[in-house]
């Protein structure tokens, strides 16, 4: 039987309380004061929607070995291009091989669940061969918009498969329309929504009970029989509505996660449907319902496994991960929707060398060193001939991945000359656990943060934007870990 192997959660460091928005832009839009209340998650400056993914599917595979994936979809509408596909960016990241099935899923919000439909479609005819599914956005709205307030970023990651599946896979229905509530044009930045009373009452109040009872005629159930039910909203008078029409206990159904980081777009679904899956109990049926031009429903059951899952605290660790960002001038430069001043630094010219990049994408994506078979030197980046002296071995390497290993610092100093847009740039040398070393930037976290040898962990990030070519680049940083690694 195929189903959930793993699961896990991706929210960012930095959340924005909502009424610092409000303080900002309330004099345009006063009723903006009715959604004010909690925080919205905001990416870093060097996070996006392929981060996002990458750093939960780095999460989804601990315990798993990257190398036996079969398949990586990546579902998302706010992807940084349009053609380069985004899920090979991930995979490279996560260290999967080159020879798996790679997808994009776009163009809707319930993209998160096709892709997940997908995977399960693919492991089912494959015999249980692993696929990840990773969603991940970062949705704008306008200044003083209700999408601005409501929206969040974040991703979430499922592992799908044959090998002792935590929730088994029992089934879905679907439905398709063109029913055009959130839209956004191929050359538009900012989501923009027809009326509200349209989304609530004919989108959301109609299409959601419509899908469930499809759901539940196809297999002979009744919404009550579900434990957790999952479904995006952030109407509060729609989900009562909707709980009505379902005769639904409201201690049955998924908190929407609204006041704790937003709305996360085709995230979101599958970010409530982890939080379900950590209180879940052998025997509970789950069902997961996604909205965005139609709806997808998925049914699932907890098996023995998820108690013996032992990583089951996934949502509530990154949820509980949090620091606050101080101000909302800064929201609007990371995110590129008011310019900024960066001096004559910040005008120099990147160009992207792809040839260098292609031969190197394996150092580059996957962080990928090289260790000597003869006396198990470590170095990065990977080598032809060994660097310890007492060897000298050539052609004797195997690639070893250095992105789980973490390291240790050992230099760092602050740059406020540097072209960002989170000054001071903090960067340093890092000794690798098991070897090597080499120069990182420094990422969530300021200079007080950080003392030589003190641990690091290592993250997926933009390493630069080239607004020119519209290139966005990407490498690994050093992230300093809360507490001592004896």
């Amino acid at each position: 039987m195929i189903g959930i192997v793993s699961y896990a959660a991706y929210l960012p460091r930095f959340r924005l309380n909502r009424m610092k928005i409000f303080s900002a832009m309330g004099w345009l839009n006063p009723a903006l004061i009715m959604n004010a209340a909690g925080d919205k998650a905001v990416a870093n400056f060097d996070e996006d929607a392929v981060t996002m993914a990458a750093a939960a599917g780095k999460r989804c595979l601990q315990g798993f070995m990257p190398d036996e994936l079969g398949a990586v979809y990546l579902a998302t509408t706010t992807a940084p291009y349009k053609e380069r596909q985004c899920a090979n960016i991930v995979a490279g990241a996560l260290g999967a091989p080159e020879e798996i099935r790679s997808a994009d899923f776009g163009g809707a919000l319930k993209a998160g669940t096709s892709a997940l439909l997908a995977a399960l479609e693919w492991s089912a005819a494959n015999s249980g061969r692993p696929a990840l599914v990773c969603a991940a956005d970062c949705r704008l709205g306008k200044m003083g918009s209700l999408q601005e307030m409501v929206f969040g970023d974040g991703a979430a990651a499922l592992l799908v498969g044959g090998n002792k599946p935590i929730a088994l896979f029992k089934g879905s229905y679907s439905l398709s329309y063109d029913f055009v509530d959130q839209y956004r044009g191929a050359a538009t930045l900012y989501n923009r929504q027809w009326e509200e009373r349209w989304i609530r009452d004919v989108g959301f109040e109609q299409f959601i009970p419509e899908v469930v009872n499809g759901l539940c005629r196809r297999f002979g159930l009744k919404p009550s029989d579900f434990a957790r039910v999952i479904y995006p909203c952030y109407y509060g008078a729609a989900r009562r509505n909707i709980n009505k029409k379902l005769g639904l206990d409201p201690a049955q159904v998924e908190d929407d996660l609204l006041q704790e980081c937003g709305d996360t777009g085709t995230a979101h679904p599958l970010l409530m449907f982890t939080r379900a899956l950590e209180e879940a109990s052998p025997g509970d049926k789950l069902l997961l319902v996604s909205y965005g031009s139609g709806c997808d429903a998925l049914y699932f059951e907890a098996t023995p496994e998820i108690e013996k899952f032992s990583r089951r605290k996934r949502f509530s660790d990154t949820l509980s991960r949090r620091t606050e960002l101080d101000n909302y001038s800064k929201y609007l430069a990371w995110r590129r929707i008011a310019p900024v001043e960066l001096g004559l630094r910040g005008e120099e010219d990147q160009v992207t060398r792809w040839s260098m990049a292609w031969r190197s994408r394996k150092a580059i994506l996957g962080l990928q060193g090289s260790r000597c078979r003869e006396c198990g030197t470590q170095q990065y980046p990977p080598q032809r001939v060994c660097v310890n002296p007492d060897c000298g071995a050539v052609d004797q390497m195997e690639p070893v991945n250095l992105s789980d290993k973490g390291g240790k610092i050992v230099s760092y100093t602050s740059d406020m000359l540097a072209a960002t847009i989170n000054p001071p740039a903090i960067y340093g040398n890092v000794d690798f656990n098991g070897g090597g070393r080499a120069m990182f930037e420094f990422t969530d976290c300021t200079l007080d943060d950080l003392r030589v040898g003190k641990p690091v962990e290592f993250s997926f990030r933009i390493k630069y934007y080239d607004p020119r070519r519209d290139i966005t680049f990407y490498f690994w940083k050093a992230v300093p870990v809360s507490e001592e690694v004896s």
